[in-house]
């Protein structure tokens, strides 16, 4: 591994754990629902980031397995919230 890469990955990983515990703050105290939603995606974002970063770091591909799921999973919860908070039902 190059020697710039193995100061790097921790690096990120750091950051990114700290950006999601900084966007788990609104998920709990947002003032509306839309905020909490918005923090919601950006939460599913940082975490795919951190398995990605993490999939890097352990030379593994199942890391990058469980990002593509997560970013499938945050992708769809996000759109059926924001129809759920538009129209009230997710469902026609």
């Amino acid at each position: 591994m190059n020697p710039v890469l193995s100061y790097a990955l921790p690096a990120a990983l750091f950051i990114l754990a700290l950006a999601m515990a900084c966007s788990l703050v609104p998920v709990l105290r947002g003032p509306t629902a839309q905020d909490r939603v918005l923090a919601l995606d950006c939460l599913a974002l940082n975490a795919m980031l951190l398995m990605l970063v993490l999939g890097i770091h352990q030379g593994s591909s199942n890391y990058f397995e469980a990002a593509l799921l997560i970013a499938l999973l945050g992708f769809v919860s996000s759109m059926a919230m924001a129809k759920f908070l538009l129209r009230g039902e997710v469902i026609e």
